[in-house]
Formats: C-alpha cells, structure tokens, sequence
C-alpha cells in the first residue's frame, strides 16, 4: 500500500534514491519542468513531498498540494524554493547539504586552471594549426592568492586544493561554523584587494545579489580570474562583461548563470575571455547518486516526523 506520492522535479533520480522510496508512488516532471508544470501536477497528485532537481517550487505548487510536508532539494542550494511560502504553511525545506561538494569543487578548480592556463584558447588554436609557444604567456599560480567568498563544503573543499598549489588562501563567511584550517580570515575589502582570483561558493540570497557588481570589481587587482560555480545571480552579469573587455578581469571561468539555460544571444556568448559550462559542476555520476540519496533520506526523515506526529 502507497504511503502517498513524491514529485521528482526531473526525468530521473538514482535507482539508490528510488530503492529508498519503495513505499511511495513517484511522479517525475520531466527533464525541463515549467512552474506551471509542476502547479499541474501537484494538483493532480497532492504529492506529500517534492524533490527538486530542476525549475522552482513556489507559493501556488504548495497551494495545489495540501497533503504537501516537505520539499527536498536535489543538492544544496535552496533558492528555487520560496522558503518564506512554505514556513508559512507548515512545510519543511531540506537540502543535500555537502553531497555534491567534491565535484563543485572540482569544477571550480577546474575552471580557474582553464583560466590560468588558457586551455580551451590553445586547444581550439592547436586544432587550427597554430603553434603559439613564442606568443604565449600563462599564469602561474602557486604563490599567489585566491580569495573564497563562502567556506561551506565546497569552498572548504576548493580551500585545500588551492592550498595543495601552494596559493594563498583568503576567506569570507561570516557564517561559517568551522574555519578551515590554512585559510585567512579577510573582508570583503580585502578580499577585492589582494586576490589574484576569486571564486564564489555562497547561497544566493537578496543580501549578495549581484555582490560581484562594476563597483567591486574595480576595487579588484587588474587581471583578476574570476570563478563562479554557485550561483549567477550574486554576479553583475554586464558588470563583468565590461570588466573581461576592459581587461579588468583576465578571464571568467563561470558554471553558473542569472537566468537558465542560457540561450543563444546571451552577452558572454562568443567573447573572449569567457569559458562557460551549463551548471555542471555538481553533475557527475557519483554525485548524482550522493545527492539523489541525500534527498531521499531527507525527504523520508520529514515525513517518518509527521507521520509520528
């Protein structure tokens, strides 16, 4: 017998995560759900929770769903769910906090060697048969300073693989419960000042929205690398745009963006000094599984509550 249904925001989830949620009929969204999709089909499922891969689960998917406990997010960024919404009508949001931590991190270090070294560049210049040895100049990065701006478990993560280059490690989070060892403590005014690259791993929220904004990066080094695999919204797309042309800012190397997907005719889009990814960071196979199960857990811990209740 069916304890109730779960809506996956997505196509999929692990066979791990679905083994989990035997008990429970699931009801997928498809690969790119709309709101008003997921509206529909809380209305006609009344899921009791909703894991949340893809699009945003807002004030009228929880009204459609009264039988709704607990919306769980596939990984660790809450913003796609209005939390303010679901506090007043009882539900409990909770996320995979850490599961994907060493792929983000990876992608992030990832990114900030592309940048340095201008990998994607002398790849597409080799193919076309150039060889640029005598023109070329990278950046070396051991000896020079990141600045990290969040130090949950993916800037922790990124800290020791930067740290294990041999660069100088500065961070801000004025909510870290733990400081990592082999990071300074900085502000964000020191933070513009003295990094060489900044990479940004914090949630989005309407305090830092746009915090890498013309202003600050002004106020940064000249050649600065700058990387994003959290959030695109905490950047000043055009901000940063103008700043890589001005040659402000070396290069970009950005996994996540204000509005996705992006679509063609999007400002970075043929621009030198941009290396983009579609928000991949935390999408590998482990990962997936690792986030897939930590959803489930969540989801069922919720509702073990409730029912207990």
């Amino acid at each position: 017998m069916s304890h109730g249904t779960i809506l996956i925001t997505a196509a999929d989830l692990a066979p791990q995560a679905l083994e989990l949620l035997g008990e429970y009929d699931i009801v997928y969204a498809g690969k790119t759900p709309t709101e008003d999709d997921i509206v529909a089909l809380c209305r006609e499922h009344d899921p009791v929770a909703i894991i949340v891969r893809y699009s945003k689960v807002g004030a009228a998917a929880m009204d459609a769903a009264p039988s709704l406990k607990v919306i769980s997010k596939h990984g660790s960024g809450t913003d796609t769910i209005d939390k303010v919404a679901a506090k007043e009508r009882g539900i409990e949001v909770v996320a995979a906090v850490g599961a994907n931590a060493a792929a983000v991190a990876e992608q992030a270090l990832t990114l900030l060697l592309a940048c340095a070294k201008s990998v994607p560049q002398l790849n597409e210049r080799m193919h076309a048969g150039f060889w640029d040895k005598a023109t070329h100049k990278s950046v070396e990065l051991g000896g020079r300073t990141v600045g990290l701006i969040g130090l949950g478990a993916i800037g922790q993560r990124f800290a020791s693989m930067a740290s294990a280059l041999g660069m100088r490690v500065l961070g801000f989070d004025p909510y870290a419960k733990q400081w990592p060892e082999g990071v300074q403590r900085a502000d964000l005014e020191t933070i513009w000042r003295e990094s060489d690259a900044i990479s940004l791993h914090c949630p989005l929220t309407e305090d830092n929205r746009q915090l890498l904004n013309a202003e600050n990066l002004a106020k940064c080094k000249k050649g600065v690398i700058i990387v994003n695999t959290a959030r695109g919204g905490l950047i000043d797309e055009r901000a940063l745009l103008e700043a890589v042309q001005s040659g402000q800012v070396r290069m970009a190397g950005l996994d996540s963006f204000a509005v996705e997907p992006m679509t063609e005719g999007h400002m970075f889009q043929h621009q030198p000094g941009f290396i983009l990814s579609p928000h991949i960071g935390g999408v590998t196979s482990d990962a997936y599984v690792n986030m897939g199960l930590g959803a489930a857990r969540n989801a069922l811990a919720v509702l073990a509550v409730s029912v207990a209740n």
